[in-house]
């Protein structure tokens, strides 16, 4: 899918420009320099209007999992407690970044987010990531009386290859039957390793095109990439069976990669009876409610998570009495 700049939601076009002038594609040799760079200049959270603090997991062979844990200043009982998965194409980027959509939230609910640094791709491809985010699930679950959350409140979401997380690990945990998972919001996800709907091909638009999209999913699955031997527990995409998922709200833009493969995963969400909140912003590229935060195209995009997220807690957490 040919992408022109005039097709591109004015407010987002000459952030596009620039962001194709300074990187048009990602390379290998790019994203292992972007990680080791980023490893060696840890993101601050210089903000005096929520908590922040950092948690530790104990992984099975005796590493530890690093937590971000964002909170309100005014702290309450029994409120929702969120799992939030960054992006950054399962190759790059921290938990520091969710800061975004963690603040969103707590202003409209006081609830706990939890953001866990995940091991990336270049550090270890699938399944590392998923069972570092499901062991973050498991520690939400089992501290939510220290949290001050509800453990029949537990929502997940992430965006873009956190996306992607997302679906897999609600897809991961409704099969494991260890926690219960109220609502899920997988924005602009990366599901499908195939890439072979037609926004996925020969995509260039700015930030995240084919090219990089058929490296992330090479670094992600190692040795999996390009055969049929890849789970759905890795590419979401690939599930067969969509019941017993959780209500799920998602956005994706009109312009990116990902357009058509969350289409069809909402479409079998849909099929399968699982309530969809959905839409699609036309004009816009992967990430650019990140990237353009003051285009009016990104408020309404936040606009309407905000007021799904809001629809969730009042709606569907009820029905989820019965804890496992």
């Amino acid at each position: 899918m040919k992408v022109k700049f005039s097709s591109i939601d004015k407010d987002l076009r000459n952030a596009g420009r620039l962001l194709k002038l300074l990187n048009n594609t990602f390379t290998e040799s790019k994203l292992r320099f972007m990680y080791k760079l980023s490893r060696k200049s840890k993101m601050k959270v210089n903000d005096k209007t929520i908590q922040f603090s950092e948690e530790y997991i104990v992984r099975k062979d005796g590493s530890r999992l690093r937590i971000c844990v964002f909170k309100p200043l005014a702290l309450k009982e029994d409120v929702p407690g969120v799992l939030w998965l960054h992006g950054g194409g399962y190759a790059l980027g921290s938990p520091e970044v969710s800061k975004l959509y963690a603040k969103k939230f707590i202003e409209v609910s006081d609830c706990i987010v939890i953001a866990p640094d995940y091991r990336l791709s270049i550090e270890a491809p699938y399944p590392a990531a998923l069972e570092d985010s499901y062991e973050a699930l498991l520690w939400m679950k089992n501290h939510a009386d220290e949290l001050g959350i509800r453990s029949d409140q537990l929502m997940v979401g992430g965006d873009s290859a956190g996306g992607g997380l997302t679906a897999a690990l609600t897809l991961y945990t409704r099969d494991k039957g260890e926690v219960n998972i109220a609502f899920q919001m997988p924005l602009y996800p990366m599901l499908d390793d195939r890439m072979t709907t037609e926004s996925a091909k020969e995509n260039d638009a700015p930030v995240w095109n084919s090219k990089s999209n058929s490296l992330g999913w090479k670094l992600y699955l190692g040795c999996l990439f390009g055969t049929e031997k890849v789970p759905y527990y890795a590419a979401a995409a690939r599930s067969e069976d969509y019941s017993k998922l959780p209500p799920t709200a998602t956005f994706v833009g009109s312009l990116e990669p990902f357009r058509d493969e969350t289409i069809y995963y909402v479409e079998n969400l849909k099929k399968a009876g699982i309530p969809v909140h959905f839409e699609i912003f036309t004009g816009c590229y992967h990430g650019f409610d990140q990237i353009c935060p003051k285009a009016e195209v990104t408020k309404k995009a936040h606009e309407f998570l905000v007021n799904c997220f809001k629809y969730a807690i009042e709606n569907y957490f009820a029905k989820q009495d019965t804890e496992i």
